[in-house]
């Protein structure tokens, strides 16, 4: 496993992670023997079946397992008896979050190229510890056709494989030539995105009062959710199968088949 996280690590170092973030390993030994490793967005409960199922002894996340520490390991909590089985069966977890989606050639690079965004620059500088001006969340590029607002929401619908998402705009008819995209929760970042000349940008997680100031701007935001983070998730397999290939490794990575959006649209 050491040779997989310490490859992994010189393309995205957790020192790249926003200060606030909790990267790396996340339960088990990194010194541990690996066999196979599932690839998810999300660590859950299904997930973690799955990786019993299919004999993974490593899961690769790009969210973090914990993201705030447990008061208790009282079993009848479902997110401690998740821990618990993990340990039982002997599975490591390993969180790559802001680091993957400030590494150039990562998670808002993978984005910007599914909505084929050209001449793209960063949005904004990672506070990672170790970050370089080149090392920075989110794109901001040039569409190759330009296209109304409403139209680039239905794209941004077709490309992520959405069922629905939500548009923040007073002008659904003005025209998108420059887009600015950050995966994840992003809306603390439209000034940014406006300060690029962005037309249009594309975040999850966007909540009520940020609506509201975005359209006061007169800005058009598209929230087509979190999960189109699960974009790595394809991006991350085929990369670590190049390693392993490259690398003689004994290793087999697979892709989780779990959908873990927790959202249904009805």
């Amino acid at each position: 496993m050491r040779e997989l996280i310490d490859r992994f690590e010189r393309f995205a170092p957790q020192t790249w992670a926003e200060p606030w973030d909790h990267v790396g390993l996340q339960l088990g030994r990194l010194d541990a023997e690996v066999h196979k490793v599932l690839v998810t967005l999300d660590v859950r409960p299904e997930v973690v079946d799955e990786a019993i199922a299919v004999g993974a002894d490593l899961i690769f996340a790009h969210h973090p397992l914990m993201f705030h520490a447990a008061k208790d390991l009282d079993l009848a909590n479902p997110q401690n008896q998740m821990y618990a089985t993990l340990l039982q069966h002997g599975i490591t977890v390993y969180g790559a979050h802001t680091n993957l989606d400030s590494a150039p050639g990562g998670m808002n690079d993978w984005l910007a190229t599914a909505l084929n965004l050209q001449d793209c620059a960063g949005l904004v500088p990672s506070n990672g510890a170790t970050a370089t001006p080149a090392v920075t969340m989110g794109r901001v590029g040039a569409l190759p056709t330009s296209m109304t607002v409403s139209e680039f929401a239905m794209t941004c619908k077709k490309v992520f494989n959405v069922p629905g998402l939500r548009l923040i705009s007073h002008r659904p008819e003005a025209m998108v030539h420059r887009v600015a995209v950050l995966g994840g929760s992003g809306s603390e970042f439209y000034p940014a995105a406006m300060a690029a000349q962005a037309d249009v940008y594309v975040t999850g997680d966007v909540s009520y009062h940020p609506a509201h100031d975005m359209l006061a701007a007169g800005f058009s935001v598209v929230d087509p959710g979190h999960h189109i983070e699960s974009i790595c998730i394809p991006h991350l397999t085929r990369m670590f199968q190049d390693w392993t290939t490259a690398n003689d490794w004994p290793l087999t990575v697979v892709a989780t088949q779990i959908n873990t959006d927790p959202f249904t649209f009805i």
